[in-house]
């Protein structure tokens, strides 16, 4: 009763917010999540700074730029393989985190919207996505030479940020699961072998048939095609991958959102 009754309390306040100050507690939590994160070096550092230096080492100092178009392709997986750790790692292992030492509770009893607290996490990942799509951007046109129309660079950004919704939502699936120490393992276990069965740190064709005919069930797959769209090569039709994506993060966040639920 004594942790019931202030969970209660708090949504209750929250949704008696006039319509600017509820606003205003959104923009507010978002603003705090992105400030935390963009002050923790030990986030920020390698999520962009993994993937920004792959695309160098295999699209520049490896000599792929063999074909003139490897460096244009590398930027369309690398992108895709970048915001998928923003998601996964920021929203995942820190739920997680907060489950365990009991931030999750306190942010329920609250006088705030209770999807403020995941919506913060959720601008967080976004942010992220663009800052690392424009890195990755900005090394293959200056670095590796690169030619892309003003339309191609903001295509693959918009692409980009908005693809790190449905690993925004995989990564609260994950944190839902475990607590505490145990989820950087297990993001890790999805996290990698992920990217490389969607065929993004190297050709599908060298898979065996069985995983190379599943790498349609990854999203990073769907999401890594619509990336190379964006930069100029001809994947067929969007909006199979776009329809799957939308698909994979409305289950995904009903599943999670059952979990938080029934299990805290």
């Amino acid at each position: 009763m004594n942790i019931s009754t202030p969970l209660l309390d708090g949504a209750r306040a929250a949704t008696r917010m006039p319509g600017l100050r509820l606003l205003g507690a959104y923009a507010q939590e978002a603003r705090a999540e992105c400030l935390r994160y963009l002050r923790s070096p030990g986030f920020v550092l390698p999520t962009m700074l993994f993937p920004a230096t792959f695309y160098l080492m295999f699209a520049v100092m490896l000599g792929m730029g063999n074909s003139v178009d490897a460096p244009r392709f590398l930027l369309g997986t690398y992108s895709t393989f970048g915001v998928m750790g923003p998601g996964l790692f920021g929203f995942g292992v820190s739920l997680a985190l907060e489950r365990g030492n009991g931030l999750l509770t306190l942010k329920r009893a609250l006088p705030m919207p209770p999807a403020a607290y995941l919506l913060g996490k959720m601008v967080m990942a976004m942010l992220m996505a663009l800052m690392i799509v424009v890195l990755l951007q900005s090394l293959a046109v200056m670095v590796a030479g690169v030619q892309l129309t003003p339309l191609q660079m903001l295509r693959l950004t918009t692409t980009c940020v908005l693809g790190a919704l449905p690993f925004s939502a995989l990564g609260l699936l994950l944190g839902t699961l475990v607590k505490g120490d145990a989820a950087p393992a297990l993001v890790n276990l999805v996290y990698l072998p992920m990217a490389l069965l969607s065929g993004l740190w190297f050709p599908l064709s060298v898979l065996p048939p069985l995983l190379r005919n599943l790498a349609p069930v990854w999203p990073s797959h769907h999401l890594n095609m619509l990336a190379q769209s964006a930069v100029g090569f001809d994947t067929s039709s969007p909006w199979p991958h776009v329809l799957w994506l939308a698909a994979f993060t409305g289950v995904t966040v009903a599943l999670a959102g059952w979990r938080l639920r029934r299990f805290g």
